[in-house]
């Protein structure tokens, strides 16, 4: 089994063409034998940050008295803003549970964290209506599209402070960034 330090050394060679790359292998279900199941798109969403000029901590565990008790894809910090990533490569829509657990996790945190939740395939209609009601915690949705539109544009930090912005403003927690007119 590849380590995180692994995973980590590989991704960081990669430029944004080579993430768009990878990115149309996790769409197509044919990553390398290199990644193990999920992690491209974890490291492929934290590179991407990464390459936007955001600091970045890889995934790690949480530890509490020597026992495990968090599992965490990664934490992204840019504008002001410390997020927990959270990434889900499933064939079906993601449901409620990986918000769930996302939220917990925050509520460890200082009320200023927030968390985004990616997904290729999207999330169910429950999981967009119940993520707007996770408060005071505030828990951002990128579905497939919004991850291929932010790497073609190169600009996923510029994306994730709008869609934060519109969550604050609206209460919107999976506002459409691919609607927005990139300038």
């Amino acid at each position: 089994m590849t380590t995180d330090a692994e995973y980590q050394a590989r991704i960081i060679s990669y430029d944004w063409d080579n993430l768009i790359i990878l990115w149309s292998e996790i769409k197509a279900r044919n990553t390398s034998n290199f990644w193990d199941a999920g992690k491209a798109l974890e490291y492929l969403i934290l590179r991407a940050f990464q390459l936007d000029g955001a600091e970045v901590a890889w995934p790690n565990t949480v530890k509490i008295r020597d026992k495990i008790v968090e599992q965490i894809d990664g934490v992204v910090y840019t504008d002001s803003l410390a997020c927990l990533i959270e990434c889900k490569d499933t064939t079906e829509e993601v449901n409620i549970e990986p918000i769930a657990k996302l939220r917990n996790q925050l509520l460890r945190r200082p009320a200023t964290a927030i968390g985004s939740v990616f997904s290729r395939t999207g999330f169910t209609e429950a999981a967009v209506i119940l993520t707007g009601f996770v408060a005071p915690q505030t828990i951002l949705l990128w579905g497939g599209e919004e991850i291929e539109y932010s790497l073609a544009n190169k600009c996923i930090c510029k994306f994730l402070v709008k869609k934060y912005r519109v969550c604050v403003h609206k209460g919107i927690p999976n506002h459409d960034i691919t609607t927005e007119i990139f300038s």
